[in-house]
């Protein structure tokens, strides 16, 4: 896997944060501003996910997961405008994104032998470029240049996932709490990153504030 470009930005970004907390779209954002691509980090969690789901793994422990996960062919394609999710040659991207997944993925992510099969691929990516997850900063490249940590209230977070799931404001309130409270042993802020609350910025106020730190953006 290969990065295609190099502009002023020459090493890793990333970009951690909670769930619907923006990473995603700020780090695709704030790539193709700079011109190099984007790393999503949770694409290959949900593709575990997925991968187990499919093969009626039991989600609570990991060598099922780990040896249905080194059976497959699982290849993430980084690129500037976003990442494509390859299982076995077909194009799975369309079917991580669905309640089944966003209600296993912190389980399964949560296995240390899940965390490291992600992070081994995600160092095999050639630099640069902008990742998003939750231990980005301090486990995968915690010698990054640029690191970054986007948080927000629950309320806030729920209300941006109304609009990309078909539940209620509730239940969709109460399903990331659960995800926080899941993923807390790995939601992790490097202590030399930026935090920025997106709860009361605009989406475009959010990238700026990023790009005001990045050479080629206005941080020289």
């Amino acid at each position: 896997m290969s990065a295609h470009t190099s502009g002023a930005v020459r090493s890793v970004v990333t970009i951690d944060g909670p769930a619907a907390s923006g990473k995603s779209t700020v780090a695709r954002l704030v790539a193709d501003r700079v011109g190099v691509p984007f790393v999503s980090s949770g694409l290959l969690y949900r593709a575990a996910t997925f991968v187990a789901l499919e093969a009626r793994c039991d989600t609570a422990t990991s060598a099922s997961i780990l040896r249905e996960l080194n059976a497959r062919d699982v290849l993430l394609v980084p690129d500037v405008h976003g990442n494509r999710l390859h299982i076995d040659g077909g194009d799975a991207t369309a079917e991580l994104h669905t309640d089944e997944v966003d209600e296993a993925v912190s389980l399964v992510a949560g296995h240390l032998e899940v965390r490291s099969w992600v992070n081994a691929r995600l160092r095999e990516i050639d630099e640069p470029f902008v990742v998003e997850g939750r231990d980005m900063g301090t486990v995968v490249f915690p010698n990054a240049e640029h690191k970054f940590y986007l948080t927000a209230p629950a309320a806030v977070r729920a209300r941006r996932r109304l609009g990309e799931r078909s539940a209620d404001l509730e239940s969709v309130t109460t399903a990331l709490q659960r995800r926080d409270e899941m993923d807390a042993g790995r939601l992790m802020r490097a202590p030399d990153a930026l935090v920025i609350d997106t709860g009361g910025l605009r989406l475009d106020q959010v990238v700026e504030q990023v790009l005001g730190r990045l050479p080629g953006g206005d941080g020289r």
